[in-house]
């Protein structure tokens, strides 16, 4: 059987690292499998000129504050760092966590950041394209890493996108990360299982995970029945734990069960 887990994204915008710090370190206690950042530069929603942190500093820092949980950014943004780079950053931050780190990625969307920061935005093609270049060099280039990673690091691929994105995942990913609602999510993950039956890849050796609000939670076994096993609660500051306790308290009612 598939381990049902759930996780937390804290959201490194509109806070400070002190309580960016302290969140980090309640949501493990409180007995989440996995944290989450996000790989932007500015707020998504609030005041654009907010508060925010850069997320791969983050997941440094989330290593060295955490001891159990698996943690990574949902998702790091393909457009940003050279492959080789991203490669090498991922294996000294599989060591510093004695390999707890997954590497999300996606193919990027956030215009501003692209733009302010100097980056070819580019066509969503454009992305994809630079995606599906990519995915495939990551494993090469740990396989040449001194020292390699402690573990064959996770690739999760973040996206619903049925012609290219989910076909990328099924030839490259070891986690899938999708939306809702539900019957969506049943949806796009029965496209992957084709994708998957169309490369030769068996479909159970993708973990499904879904980003929820904290209005889904009612939902949690509907997305269980659409496919999904891991389950990631987004939160913003004040990082209530009451937004993802519940959620740990569904999880280990069905694993009881």
């Amino acid at each position: 059987m598939t381990r049902l887990k759930v996780g937390v994204q804290l959201q490194n915008q509109h806070t400070s690292y002190a309580d960016y710090a302290d969140a980090v370190q309640r949501a493990e206690a409180a007995g989440v499998d996995s944290l989450w950042n996000w790989d932007h530069f500015y707020p998504l929603y609030g005041d654009p000129e907010g508060a925010h942190f850069e997320g791969w500093t983050l997941l440094t820092a989330i290593a060295t504050l955490t001891t159990r949980v698996e943690f990574g950014c949902l998702v790091l943004c393909n457009s940003y760092r050279n492959p080789r780079l991203l490669a090498h950053m991922s294996k000294t931050l599989d060591h510093i966590s004695n390999g707890r780190y997954i590497l999300g990625i996606g193919a990027g969307w956030f215009e501003r950041d692209y733009t302010e920061y100097g980056y070819e935005f580019g066509t969503a093609g454009d992305r994809l394209r630079a995606l599906g270049q990519n995915l495939p060099k990551f494993r090469e280039f740990w396989e040449r890493e001194v020292p390699k990673p402690i573990r064959d690091i996770p690739i999760l691929v973040g996206g619903g996108g049925e012609k290219v994105t989910l076909k990328l995942t099924a030839q490259h990913a070891n986690i899938w990360n999708g939306f809702g609602p539900p019957e969506t999510y049943a949806h796009k993950n029965a496209v992957l299982n084709d994708w998957c039956a169309q490369v030769g890849r068996n479909p159970a050796d993708i973990e499904r995970s879904v980003t929820i609000g904290f209005d889904e939670l009612d939902q949690c076994d509907a997305y269980l029945k659409a496919g999904a096993t891991h389950f990631i609660m987004g939160s913003g500051h004040p990082y209530d734990q009451h937004t993802y306790t519940k959620l740990v308290a569904w999880r280990d009612a069905h694993l009881k069960g």
